[in-house]
């Protein structure tokens, strides 16, 4: 009788670029999956030159890196098979120089590949313009296990390669994949996947990719599922962590482990986190800055960062203006004290002093307002031009960004913008002012949500870090007497669902009022979020949590006269 198949899955974080690393950080998993006593160790898609490497793959002397690293990774695949994702080098087709490839590695050696046949074009999926698609099933004999090979997208519809390997006497489907993540993608993949295993009758074994990567995070999440759709194993989130099951299970070891799925607000906390952490030590920062107000937004990204990379590595910078009230300004400081970073105090009021000397010397005309940026309020109409004190706001914001620049010059810090994805889509931010920074955490995050995460995190603390006062006050930029964001924009529940509408499930404004939302506030809406798309593609990157976020997912032109 065959002893069952150990199976080991390696979900890690790679970093896009650096192969060497990567190739080094393979090993090492390959070497405790050995130690473990797996006959088979599966590491995740693309994980030695990174995923998305974009352009990188163009380029033929990072597809020879990958490959030479490859073969030097099999050196340590002895007495264990390994199946490593890499980019394989092909003859150019349409300036595609590579396909994506599943290294065998066994013996010590590169044994054979498999090449990955459904290449995703949708979404943040660009796979056709860099890889050439491969045409050919594989199955792979381990310890008397006949083991059918895919890649990621390979398995996300039903038929070949995986009903082909099948066919040819594949036990177990694998996947390695880079899955990137948005909220509930995890609890997806795993249906669809107990699916795949009660459609075919076999096990399958996904191994996702831990780590974040500009915009996108995988999540890591691997699982192990049985051929009735049991959930046999599962891997953490967000961490690295390798995950070790017999198959079939109840052989040699005790029962593979089954990490509890996180709770919907803390995957997207979660995210949040390793997202950040990942950007700020990927690309070589030690400090953060944050612009604290005493608001909601900076509130929630003073948290991430203090959970991402430390307190002790977070800067919150306090600039009152005269319009800034004294409770915000108390719950700025007190928000600062309460995750243990180092608060700096700026009052702006002698500088708007200045702007307002030199602007009254200068005399301006009607003429000039239709292209005033009115970015503190709303996104310019050219039907309605600027109200006066526009500038005067705009001022203020684009003071505190110029502050937070300079203190990054001086520092070298990371300076977080503040803006979630309900003012992004509408407008509601000011170009070189608050939208000014190198990373914009909650760019993707709703404000209903932001408001939701900073309860959970309170909660998780068990003591209120950021004070219900600022949960419970009304919204405000603070850039004028008695302003409130409900003076320029609907109520946020009403916003984010025509958002989540139009902007994530490209809907119009049709379908929209037949769904309840009051038609004119949906009009009003579309023509916000179609007016800003200029500010959207000057702003930082931001981490990806929706089904469809601004830049990688949603692309539409600035100079575009559709209506919706």
């Amino acid at each position: 009788m065959l002893l069952p198949l150990r199976l080991a899955l390696a979900q890690f974080n790679p970093t896009v670029g650096d192969v060497e690393g990567n190739a080094a950080k393979a090993v090492g998993w390959i070497e405790r999956a050995r130690d473990e006593g797996a006959g088979l160790v599966v590491l995740p898609e693309l994980c030695i030159p990174g995923y998305p490497a974009e352009d990188l793959y163009l380029k033929a002397h990072f597809i020879d890196a990958n490959r030479e690293a490859v073969e030097e990774v099999a050196r340590s695949a002895d007495g264990i098979v390994a199946l490593v994702g890499f980019a394989e080098p092909a003859e150019a087709a349409d300036d595609r120089r590579a396909y994506n490839a599943l290294a065998v590695l066994a013996d010590g050696r590169l044994q054979s590949t498999y090449r990955k046949i459904r290449l995703p074009n949708y979404a943040v999926f660009d796979e056709q313009r860099y890889f050439v698609p491969g045409s050919d099933a594989a199955v792979l004999k381990v310890d008397g296990t006949q083991i059918g090979l895919t890649i990621c997208e390979d398995c996300w519809v039903e038929g070949p390669p995986a009903s082909l390997e099948v066919e040819q006497g594949a036990t177990l489907i694998v996947n390695p994949s880079g899955s990137p993540y948005h909220r509930g993608k995890g609890r997806e993949r795993e249906i669809m996947f107990r699916d795949r295993a009660r459609a075919y009758g076999v096990h399958f074994a996904f191994c996702n990719m831990v780590g974040g990567q500009d915009e996108l995070i995988f999540d890591g999440q691997s699982v192990v599922i049985g051929p009735d759709g049991r959930l046999l194993a599962r891997a953490r989130q967000f961490e690295e962590e390798l995950l070790v099951c017999d198959i079939p299970p109840g052989g040699r070891s005790q029962t593979a482990p089954v990490a509890e799925a996180l709770p919907d607000l803390g995957e997207v906390y979660g995210a949040l986190v390793l997202g950040l952490r990942d950007y700020v030590i990927k690309n070589g920062f030690r400090h953060v800055g944050v612009a604290v107000s005493g608001g909601i937004d900076s509130a929630l990204v003073a948290m991430v960062a203090a959970d991402a990379i430390g307190a002790d590595h977070v800067s919150c910078v306090v600039m009152p203006s005269p319009h800034s009230s004294d409770e915000t300004q108390g719950d700025a400081r007190a928000i600062a004290r309460n995750l243990g970073t180092e608060l700096l105090e700026i009052p702006i009021a002698p500088m708007m002093d200045g702007y307002e000397v030199a602007l009254d010397s200068i005399a301006t005309g009607a003429a000039n307002d239709a292209a005033t940026e009115t970015a503190g309020d709303m996104p310019r109409d050219p039907a309605r031009p600027s109200e006066p004190d526009i500038a005067a706001e705009n001022i203020q914001a684009r003071i505190r960004g110029n502050l937070m620049m300079a203190l990054s010059n001086k520092h070298g810090w990371l300076v977080l913008t503040t803006g979630n994805k309900s003012e992004m889509s509408v407008g509601y931010a000011t170009l070189y002012g608050d939208m000014a920074g190198g990373f914009a955490v909650i760019k993707d995050v709703p404000k209903t949500l932001v408001y939701e995460l900073v309860r959970h995190r309170n909660e998780r603390a068990g003591t209120e870090l950021v004070p219900t006062s600022v949960i419970e006050r009304a919204p405000s930029a603070e850039l004028r007497p008695g302003q409130l964001d409900s003076d320029s924009l609907p109520a946020y529940e009403i916003l984010d669902a025509i958002l989540a509408g139009y902007v994530e499930r490209d809907e119009g404004s049709e379908e929209l009022a037949r769904a309840g939302l009051p038609a004119d506030e949906v009009d009003r809406v579309i023509g916000m979020v179609d007016r800003s798309e200029y500010k959207r593609r000057q702003a930082p990157p931001g981490i990806r949590i929706t089904p469809k976020a601004f830049g990688r997912d949603r692309r539409l032109p600035i100079t575009n006269r559709f209506g919706g």
